[in-house]
């Protein structure tokens, strides 16, 4: 395996576009890192730039220590799974697995090794004379993995691979590929636009948002200290609630309750005195009272219930409070319903706050002691010489600037 390195990668179509801007990243040898972000945010082509399949317009790209900016993409040891299996249909599944390593010319025994333990791994040894038409989409997506395997590359490239598979199916697969992963001990880039695959595949993920790094860190740095107001909502199921309230001896006011905070975001609020700011809350830490079990605190703020969503084991409200709806997550089954006026209570340890101009976070001190090293990611390996230095995310050039307006 290897580490890849990416230093101030861009990605230009033609002289308007710019899809990848002053992308720099770290990857560890042996590291999951997935790349997460909406649509049109350039992770799979900066995933489609590493792989060879699209131009590099400037930076430099290694692979362990070679630079790989001009290497053809079969000469970079690197095996990629596609969103669409790709699998030839006239082949069966021994065949499929097989064929690259046909045309590299690999001894026959060689190749029978590689494909019968790929399938072993992926417990598909009873499949291996079907045709991809007897198939199904997990089977499929097995396979497209098995032909990626039997490469034993030094990185593992993957493209949305489980986005055509039902909800049941996807929860499978990320299991299965955690598992793969532990058991080749794999360096693997994963992009994905859903963020529970992110939180629960990835050693570390970069969130991305217009061809910019937003954050770089482990999914639970990601979920407890977001960098700016943008991972915080992209961040979490349902999203982090953003009300937007003014400071006021120290506290937040919404409408006419206050909600103090606690510990450095209490003194860093300060210098907000009088202006408004974003307070940030996520759904479940906040509870209702007489309802729920009361969360740390005593901050307390009136609102009326809009949307009631049962869902089972939990229940999802829509809160209408000081005319900005929150959402709020109750374990089990809330009885209320719409129009109620209830009162919900702030867990004064868990809130945020951001910046109504630049959109970064007001500093509630870092997730180092709370987490352990904040950029550093436990890989769950015992490997004598994994590298342990994290990768910090980048702030872009307009970003900066408008931070200092």
């Amino acid at each position: 395996m290897a580490e890849v390195i990416l230093e101030h990668i861009e990605k230009m179509y033609g002289s308007k576009q710019h899809a990848v801007k002053d992308f720099n990243l770290h990857i560890q040898d042996r590291e999951f890192m997935v790349f997460v972000g909406p649509s049109g945010c350039g992770k799979s082509t900066t995933l489609r730039m590493i792989a060879g399949l699209e131009d590099i317009s400037d930076g430099i790209l290694k692979i362990g220590d070679r630079v790989v900016n001009d290497v053809p993409p079969k000469d970079r040891d690197i095996a990629m799974v596609f969103q669409n299996y790709a699998l030839y249909p006239h082949m069966n599944v021994y065949e499929n697995m097989a064929f690259g390593l046909k045309l590299r010319k690999t001894p026959k025994d060689e190749i029978e090794r590689r494909v019968r333990d790929a399938a072993k791994i992926l417990q598909i040894e009873h499949l291996l004379g079907r045709k991809p038409k007897e198939l199904s989409g997990g089977q499929r997506q097995r396979v497209a993995m098995g032909r990626a395997i039997v490469r034993e590359p030094a990185v593992f490239l993957m493209d949305e691979p489980l986005s055509n598979l039902d909800a049941k199916l996807r929860v499978e697969m990320r299991s299965q590929i955690n598992q793969l992963h532990r058991r080749l001990g794999a360096t693997i880039v994963y992009v994905t636009h859903d963020q529970v695959e992110a939180m629960t595949l990835g050693n570390r993920i970069v969130v991305m948002r217009d061809g910019l790094i937003m954050q770089v860190d482990t999914p639970m740095n990601l979920y407890d200290f977001p960098q700016n107001k943008f991972v915080a909502g992209f961040i979490g199921s349902p999203s982090m609630n953003l009300i937007t309230g003014t400071v006021k001896n120290g506290q937040f006011m919404v409408g006419n309750d206050p909600v103090a905070a606690m510990g450095k975001l209490a003194q860093s609020l300060k210098a907000y005195e009088g202006k408004e700011v974003l307070m940030g809350i996520r759904p479940e830490h906040i509870g209702l009272i007489g309802l729920t079990e009361t969360p740390v605190g005593t901050n307390v703020i009136h609102g009326k219930v809009v949307v009631v969503e049962p869902l089972g084991a939990q229940t999802d409200l829509i809160v209408e409070v000081a005319g900005q709806d929150m959402t709020v997550k109750v374990e089990g089954q809330a009885l209320v319903q719409p129009g109620d006026d209830i009162e919900l209570v702030i867990d004064q340890t868990r809130l945020h706050a951001f910046d109504t101009a630049t959109e970064q976070a007001i500093d509630r001190g870092t997730a180092l002691g709370k987490r352990g090293q904040a950029d550093t990611p436990d890989l769950g390996y015992e490997y004598p010489g994994v590298a342990k230095k994290g990768a910090e995310a980048i702030l872009s050039k307009e970003r900066m600037a408008a931070s200092s307006d």
